[in-house]
């Protein structure tokens, strides 16, 4: 099969499981489904790029699993958030100012689909490699551990936080926390260049720097950072605020005020 039919089907399923999603939100009143499907989806595409692609079998499997656990784990990290919590802020802003329209929300779950596709074109990338490179592999490996393992950390981190009654209404600057005011988006973009390591000597290589490069862009402009810093200042104020001012915003680095952050 092509990249682009690849591509398609991927888009379709993708659109069919974000339609179902939209129907579930509606009954619900719950959008926050939406992340949960598009990590499903993401992780899907990459399990499906190392099925029917045709590079060398090593590099396929490994797109296959990094690719699959990766979906895996947020998937169930996010759904368990969904399933568990009241409407995350960033929709319930979204629904009063979309007036709880449900043309709007079903457009916003179709982006969604179409983003899917986006992201899976790293993994096509990977699976089209002829080469199955040992040194190759095993760094991808690497930087799959260490994102995937920094983001689970930091996903823990902050639930641990969260749990604490007496900390409702406050700014976790717990570990990770304390060098990133998002350790967890920081991971989940670094955890994207496994995929452009394990496509060097594919034809397609170029298309794997889409990955890092398209996600650092949605984090820091556009879904990640800007929405979930509108809320927390919505939420916590001026407490936020001296978060601001103190933390690095997305790369760690050690904070301004220590006195603040201890």
């Amino acid at each position: 099969m092509s990249t682009t039919n690849t591509l398609l089907v991927i888009w379709l399923a993708a659109a069919w499981l974000m339609t179902a999603g939209w129907a579930w939100q509606r009954r619900k009143k719950n959008a926050g489904i939406v992340d949960v499907l598009w990590s499903t989806g993401v992780g899907g595409a990459a399990v499906l790029a190392g099925l029917i692609g045709s590079g060398a079998l090593g590099t396929r499997f490994a797109v296959a699993i990094l690719g699959g656990l990766w979906g895996v784990r947020l998937a169930w990290h996010l759904w368990r958030r969904v399933a568990g919590e009241a409407e995350d802020g960033r929709y319930r802003a979204l629904r009063e100012h979309w007036r709880g329209s449900q043309t709007k929300f079903f457009g916003f779950f179709q982006f969604q689909a179409f983003l899917v596709g986006v992201f899976a074109v790293p993994f096509l990338a990977v699976a089209a490699n002829p080469n199955a490179s040992f040194s190759a592999i095993v760094a991808a490996v690497v930087i799959w551990l260490v994102s995937v393992g920094g983001e689970s950390i930091a996903d823990r981190q902050l639930a641990d936080f969260r749990a604490a009654p007496a900390n409702q209404g406050k700014t976790c600057r717990a570990g990770l926390w304390r060098y990133s005011r998002h350790p967890n988006y920081f991971f989940e973009w670094l955890h994207w260049f496994a995929y452009v390591v394990l496509a060097i000597g594919s034809p397609l290589w170029w298309l794997a720097w889409s990955g890092p490069v398209v996600m650092f862009l949605f984090l820091r402009f556009v879904s990640g950072v800007p929405y979930t810093e509108t809320q927390a200042l919505r939420s916590r104020g001026d407490e936020y605020r001296r978060y601001q001012r103190d933390t690095p915003m997305f790369f760690p680095w050690f904070p301004k005020h220590e006195s603040d952050n201890a």
